[in-house]
């Protein structure tokens, strides 16, 4: 993909002599291209003295940083002569002559520019100055992964504070939160692999492709140890599918060809999930076979070929049709289904097999990772607390495949394995890094943009979130490098341990805003929130949780940018949390705006998968990204009023979240017969 995606070409003028030309402090930023003959002196307050600079080219090509220092007024100005007097300028204005002692020290008040231009000066600095590649290259390839506790993370958070104090942000710092997920008992210490080995020993010799658990114990150094499989009720199979916002396109219709020479496929039947006494039935039939051995934990799962994969990009008829103002479909996190009373859930079973398993001396747990092409998806043990769960990896497909069918032949199957994993007692400490620009008369108000920069432990972290957090950084440092001076400030927030329940971001709601019906003094005084999180689209849409005033004010903030196929926003009145971090704000009653992307390949691919890496991103749309987003966030910063709310009478019901340890669940022993 080429480097030089052009964003917009920035204005050029040619000064001559009695040329009128509009020049403000904005202009001499290098966004704009001035050509001007001959030598001109400049006063600064540098010790190295007035540099002399040769404006045989243009204005950019100033050393950094002394453009702002040129030239400053506060109106517009007609230029029709320069020449040298005393080592400093003077310029002819309108049959008049002004003096400017070009100097620091004394600058004249500039006239903030117009939106438009605005807008304009950052699709250039994007074009000419972006550092969007190198910002997700330190946050995937350097710090990546990111796991919540890890010390990946807190050298992650150290290197966002460092770079946003050295881009001139204010305030730059992280604010800790204690890491305890509604289902763990207590704080929850960092974790992290060290060694990974798994491969085949008999009847055939091979590496096999694994990763581990996160929050599992080690092995005792290399273990070799016959397979033995055993297929739980109420292990349902993930299926072969993705993650998908929009849900599945329809498929093309079947061709006629007569029938292959197979029996008509059985409609697979629905699962049902075992009550306790079930479980403990099967559970114990097996129990003499698990002792010293590597547990295969349910059937081998067939996936299925994709006749229909998710397009790159979504139709622009179907954007359309979600965004469309006069019939919009906001999205909604899906709710997990309910399970009828007195069975258990698949997390429930899933726990109480590890029990089964920790008791009875098995020496690994191995699952299915169920996707196709070598994808896995390994997250963690629910309970957080390694000492409730045995080893545990999850294998490729292709190979727990080719090992089940192994032992359906009644053929042993040997492994060997080793899995060195280590806490980090300091990770129940973790943190979210937080950067400024300050505002100036509404300085008090908030116009908050973000995304979570924690990831899992499968790969780097690229499309989840890292390139959302890589689009807000370059968001923030494109405003900071324009040198805006916001009405209101505007302040960057990076969120760790979104992927274990949205916990920083809901951590930092409750400290700083509450919520609607308990308020702090803040709740008032955030204007909205920006987020971003699904992989390496730019924004196509947005939801916004409140009136239809509130998505009609960003809508009007992001359709200059209809060219890039932005194409509009919605209302949402959902207080219900899922997915994402702009939930965390809408749980609490606050202007939380989701942006939507178009998938690439985040839900086939790359969303909490080993692909997740930084050879998936898209750079021509992440650097739009970076512009509509920086653009919006101005917009919101400048405007005389605040995103519209719901009214009291209005607001939604809240939705409770669980808290810290809330959903923890004893330890259960399986019952002997």
């Amino acid at each position: 993909m080429s480097n030089h995606h052009s964003l917009g070409e920035p204005h050029s003028s040619r000064l001559t002599p009695r040329q009128a030309l509009d020049v403000t402090a904005g202009n001499l930023t290098g966004q704009r291209t001035f050509w001007i003959s001959g030598k001109v002196s400049f006063r600064t307050n540098s010790r190295a003295g007035p540099p002399t600079v040769e404006l045989k080219q243009d204005m950019a090509a100033l050393p950094r940083g002394t453009p702002e220092r040129i030239l400053t007024c506060d109106r517009p100005m007609r230029v029709e002569n320069f020449r040298r007097i005393l080592g400093g300028t003077v310029a002819k204005l309108c049959g008049c002559v002004l003096c400017f002692v070009l100097s620091v020290a004394t600058p004249l008040p500039a006239e903030a520019p117009g939106l438009s231009e605005m807008y304009a000066l950052i699709r250039a600095e994007e074009t000419n100055n972006s550092k969007i590649m190198w910002i997700i290259h330190e946050i995937a390839d350097v710090y990546g992964p990111r796991l919540t506790g890890t010390t990946n993370l807190k050298a992650a958070d150290d290197w966002a504070v460092k770079t946003m104090t050295s881009w001139g942000l204010a305030n730059a710092h992280l604010e800790p939160w204690t890491f305890q997920p509604p289902s763990a008992a207590t704080p929850v210490p960092g974790w992290e692999n060290m060694e990974l080995l798994a491969e085949a020993v008999t009847p055939f010799h091979g590496q096999l492709m694994v990763k581990p658990l996160a929050w599992t114990p080690s092995t005792k150094g290399i273990v070799t140890a016959q397979v033995v499989m055993v297929d739980p009720p109420g292990l349902t199979p993930p299926t072969g599918g993705g993650f998908n916002f929009f849900g599945g396109a329809p498929p093309p219709p079947e061709p006629k060809w007569a029938a292959p020479p197979m029996p008509a496929a059985a409609k697979p039947a629905e699962p049902k999930q075992p009550t306790p006494a079930e479980l403990d039935a099967y559970l114990n039939s097996v129990k003499d076979n698990v002792r010293g051995a590597i547990v295969f934990v349910g059937k081998h799962v067939q996936v299925a070929e994709e006749m229909n994969p998710v397009p790159m990009r979504r139709s622009e008829d179907e954007w359309k049709s979600r965004f469309d103002a006069k019939n919009p479909r906001p999205f909604r996190f899906p709710e997990p289904p309910k399970v009828p009373e007195g069975q258990l859930t698949r997390a429930e079973v899933s726990r109480q097999v590890d029990q089964f398993l920790v008791d009875n001396g098995a020496l690994a747990r191995i699952n299915d990772a169920g996707r196709a092409h070598g994808i896995i998806i390994a997250q963690q043990n629910s309970t957080y607390d390694w000492t409730r769960a045995v080893p545990t990896l999850v294998m490729r497909n292709e190979d727990y495949g080719r090992i089940s069918r192994l032992c359906g032949d009644g053929t042993a199957v040997t492994l060997r394995v080793n899995i060195q994993n280590q806490e980090d007692p300091e990770g129940t400490t973790v943190y979210n890094a937080i950067g400024e620009i300050p505002g100036t008369d509404k300085k008090d108000e908030l116009v908050m943009l973000g995304g979570h920069y924690d990831s899992w432990h499968d790969a780097t972290g690229a499309t989840d979130n890292g390139i959302g957090s890589s689009m807000m950084l370059e968001a923030i440092r494109i405003l900071a490098a324009l040198h805006v001076k916001p009405r209101r400030t505007i302040r960057i927030a990076l969120w760790s341990g979104e992927e274990e329940g949205l916990l920083g971001s809901l951590a930092y709601v409750q400290q700083h805003f509450g919520s609607f019906e308990n308020q702090k003094p803040e709740y008032t005084k955030l204007d909205a929130y920006f987020n971003i999180d699904s992989g390496t689209g730019k924004p196509r849409g947005a939801g916004v949780f409140g009136p239809a005033g509130a998505a009609d004010m960003v809508h009007e903030s992001l359709m200059p940018f209809a060219d890039w196929g932005f194409m509009g926003a919605v209302a949402s009145d959902s207080r219900r949390t899922g997915g994402t971090d702009s939930t965390s704000f809408n749980n609490a009653g606050l202007p939380g705006i989701g942006l939507a992307q178009d998938a690439f390949d985040y839900g086939s691919f790359t969303h909490h998968t080993n692909l997740d890496t930084y050879e998936r991103i898209y750079e021509e749309d992440v650097r739009e990204g970076a512009v509509e987003i920086a653009s919006a966030v101005y917009s919101l910063a400048m405007a005389d009023q605040m995103v519209p709310r719901f009214k009291a009478e209005g607001m939604p019901k809240p939705v409770p979240e669980p808290g810290p340890g809330s959903q923890a669940a004893p330890v259960r022993h399986v019952p002997a017969n």
